[in-house]
C-alpha cells in the first residue's frame, strides 16, 4: 500500500469506529456533543452510511486508488468547514468541530502523503 493510501486506510478505520458507534450506542457520542438523547432510527442511518463510506476507504485504499485518495481530500476539508458553521451557527455544540479536526489533519495527511508530481 501505498503511504496516502495507507492514511486512507486508516481515516477509515476511524470511521468505521464512528459508524459502529452511530449504530450500537448513538447517545455515547451525542452525549459527546453535548446533543439531546435520541431514540429515533435516524441516527442509526447515519451511522450505516458511515460505515458504508468507511467500506469504500478501505477498498480504495487496498487497491492503491490515488485518484480516490485525492477525491478525499477536499471532502474531509468540507466536513470541517461545515461542522465549524454549524457550531458557529449555534446548530450544535462546539464540541462537533473536534471531529471536523479529525477530518481536517486526515486530509492534510493524506495530500502531504500524494507523491510530488500529481
Amino acid at each position: 500500500m501505498n503511504p496516502a493510501a495507507r492514511t486512507v486506510f486508516y481515516f477509515g478505520l476511524y470511521l468505521y469506529l464512528v459508524g459502529l458507534t452511530l449504530i450500537t450506542v448513538p447517545n455515547v457520542l451525542m452525549n459527546m456533543l453535548q446533543m439531546p438523547e435520541t431514540n429515533e432510527v435516524w441516527i442509526r442511518v447515519v451511522g450505516v452510511l458511515v460505515i458504508c463510506i468507511a467500506f469504500y476507504y478501505h477498498l480504495s485504499a487496498s487497491a492503491n486508488i490515488l485518484s480516490f485518495c485525492t477525491y478525499t481530500i477536499p471532502a474531509r476539508m468540507f466536513v470541517f468547514v461545515a461542522f465549524t458553521a454549524f457550531a458557529l451557527l449555534k446548530y450544535v455544540s462546539p464540541a462537533i468541530i473536534g471531529f471536523g479536526v479529525i477530518d481536517l489533519l486526515g486530509a492534510i495527511w493524506t495530500w502531504s502523503s500524494l507523491p510530488k508530481k500529481m
